[in-house]
């Protein structure tokens, strides 16, 4: 059952070293604030798996924070390349990054797997495809005919951390907007953040993708205000474009980065 908690006791009690943890949000309610207590509790050897990091993660890979990537696709969107990301795979800095690649459709399936009690999921796809030699997939033949398909394994994260708009006083959660695989990543983990824009009396729906989240499904629900910015939360804020922008230039230099994150993460407080 979900208790009321702040973001540095929830990642300092749910999300010890070593733990493989997801921080998911598709364009908007990226969890950005409590990715950056992560960063200042100075977690190590995280397994990090979203299925598109972006700037977050840029910033939690160039920190040390990561000892294994597993996602889809990366990079700063509509920018171009993540400059962290890309020195810790090109040349071990500031730590060696494994990787571990799918599609879009093998994430969304496995995250469906995890959060369904089952141990894989079969799709189409693959096939023809390097990858099938170069991650975890297996050819499976279907047993009702010839077909032979992909199965990938289930993602059941230890930790998962995602932010919403809303939280009512017994820890439902309510979400709406752009809503991606959040629910399922949830679903699917041990336990779960949910950093929240506001706590309400009352969930009502706001939309007709409105999703809810049950209390029992949630480990700890933080008060964060404008904990997805520079992303955005549908109805409380809008995206920080230029923020985007310039994070290509902050993140090219070693020394650029880590006096950024210093001074806007590090001896900041959440």
């Amino acid at each position: 059952m979900a208790e009321f908690a702040t973001l540095h006791d929830a990642i300092a009690d749910l999300l010890p070293d070593g733990s493989t943890v997801a921080m998911e949000g598709f364009t908007h309610l990226i969890p950005f604030a409590a990715g950056h207590e992560v960063i200042r509790q100075g977690k190590r050897d995280l397994t990090l798996v979203r299925m598109t990091p972006d700037v977050v993660y840029d910033q939690l890979i160039g920190m040390g924070c990561a000892g294994k990537l597993i996602f889809s696709w990366g990079g700063n969107p509509g920018v171009g390349s993540l400059h962290r990301f890309r020195d810790a795979v090109e040349n071990g800095y500031p730590s060696p990054l494994a990787l571990e690649e799918h599609s879009h459709a093998a994430m969304a399936a496995r995250y469906t797997a995890g959060a369904s009690g089952l141990p894989f999921a079969v799709l189409r796809g693959y096939q023809g495809s390097e990858l099938m030699g170069r991650t975890t997939v297996a050819p499976i033949k279907s047993p009702f005919s010839d077909e032979e398909l992909a199965a990938v394994p289930a993602l059941k994260p230890d930790v998962t951390i995602i932010h919403a708009q809303q939280a009512d006083a017994r820890g439902n959660i309510g979400m709406w907007g752009i809503t991606g695989v959040q629910k399922e990543a949830v679903l699917a983990a041990g336990v779960s953040i949910v950093t929240v824009e506001e706590i309400v009396e009352k969930l009502e729906p706001r939309s007709p993708n409105w999703v809810p989240l049950p209390a029992w499904a949630v480990s700890a629900v933080v008060l964060a205000p404008g904990g997805s910015h520079p992303s955005y939360a549908m109805g409380y804020s809008t995206r920080d474009n230029a923020f985007y922008k310039a994070w290509d230039t902050i993140s090219r230099d070693r020394d650029q980065f880590l006096d950024w994150m210093t001074e806007h993460v590090l001896e900041s407080s959440a």
